[in-house]
């Protein structure tokens, strides 16, 4: 079987790339596809996560987005050429492939990628939420114009969502804000490790792993400790992410919490760093999945979630294996920082049942169900 993942690029460090880089080295390895990871803004880069011999690389070496020092006026008017030279090498590059199946992360590729008669089964992966996406229904402004023109293109990009064969999302949660949509299935993201060793919960730190952007709500988990840390001022919470985290640092000082709080780079050895940690604080206002969840549960660290869409809740059984708590709740989300502090065999306890039931996301397992899906798909072409 011949498969094509279509994504911008490689060379970021971003779940994106990850998740497509870990599912194709497995599909290809372990099961024997033949699988190509297409792309167009390579531009002669390294992928950030490791690719395997197996795994065919082709980039279609368009560019929109760079030089990022370009005018907005100069790449507003190469837009629609560099765009139709983008669709030209896509549908030739298919036409020429013949693959069995076409996986799009539904960038610009969704508006033309269906009518490429290449004769491959077109999917749809959908790495964000719906929230964050240009056809959220939510999103509006006090001007009619803009608003219309808004519900214009939604309607557009629905009409070709609906014509993928399959559109894939990664918590029942998310498929829940596609109710347009009747060609809609869950699979979660696989696990990019899990590990045989377990975190002891012993450790007096609470982490907290992300980028540092406005959604991922750092401010909350630092509002948060400042309680947190009055009650248990042997207790330190350390935050690990890319980005600009200096916007943050005013905060802390702020609170006066220097001592107990602390925001560090992003590290290659995060596994380590759960396995130095008892607990882990998840403050984002949305998620598209949750991959820290899964990765500290698999580490057996249990953790204490804001409630928010679309995928928490998908992931952590409420007092089992984890927290949960109303999103954006400060107060509840200190008071159960510190109700597992306070109980060292129910901290211990929800992360043994955490690592157990994070197996559910192996890379073997969540294989299984695209396989499924692809052999489905053949099949009902067959007929």
């Amino acid at each position: 079987m011949k498969i094509v993942y279509y994504l911008p690029s490689l060379y970021i460090a971003g779940g994106l790339e990850r998740t497509i880089t870990l599912k194709a080295n497995y599909l290809a390895d372990s099961m024997g596809y033949s699988v190509t990871i297409l792309t167009s803004e390579q531009q002669e880069k390294k992928p950030y996560y490791k690719l395997s011999k197996n795994v065919n690389h082709v980039d279609l070496g368009i560019s929109f987005d760079l030089p990022k020092n370009q005018s907005k006026i100069k790449k507003l008017i190469s837009y629609p050429f560099k765009y139709n030279r983008f669709k030209r090498r896509f549908s030739s590059f298919l036409n020429e492939y013949k693959p069995d199946i076409t996986i799009s992360t539904l960038r610009r590729e969704i508006y033309f990628i269906n009518s490429i008669n290449d004769g491959s089964i077109k999917i749809g992966e959908f790495h964000v939420t719906r929230n964050s996406y240009h056809t959220s229904s939510t999103k509006s402004s006090g001007n009619h114009i803009i608003n219309a023109l808004k519900k214009i293109w939604t309607n557009y990009s629905l009409y070709k969502i609906k014509k993928l064969s399959k559109f894939i999302v990664l918590t029942n949660g998310e498929k829940a804000n596609w109710p347009e949509l009747q060609n809609t299935l869950v699979i979660n993201n696989p696990l990019s490790f899990y590990p045989k060793k377990s975190s002891m919960c012993s450790n007096h730190q609470v982490i907290a792993v992300g980028r540092y952007s406005p959604e991922k709500g750092i401010e909350s988990p630092i509002d948060a400790w400042a309680i947190v840390t009055k009650k248990h001022p042997d207790w330190i919470l350390t935050f690990f992410g890319n980005g600009e985290y200096n916007i943050y640092t005013e905060q802390i000082k702020k609170l006066n919490i220097e001592k107990t709080c602390f925001l560090e780079s992003a590290v290659t050895n995060i596994e380590d760093k759960y396995y130095d940690s008892s607990i882990l604080a998840l403050t984002s206002k949305y998620e598209s999945f949750g991959m820290v969840i899964t990765e500290a549960m698999s580490c057996g660290v249990p953790v204490v979630s804001f409630d928010c869409p679309s995928g928490p809740k998908d992931i952590i059984q409420n007092g089992i294996d984890g927290i949960l708590v109303e999103n954006g709740n400060i107060q509840e989300l200190a008071d159960k920082i510190c109700y597992l502090i306070e109980n060292e065999d129910i901290r211990k306890g929800l992360g043994k049942q955490a690592k157990i039931n994070s197996e559910r996301f192996k890379i073997e397992n969540i294989a299984v169900q695209w396989q499924e899906l692809f052999n489905s798909l053949l099949q009902s072409k067959d007929i």
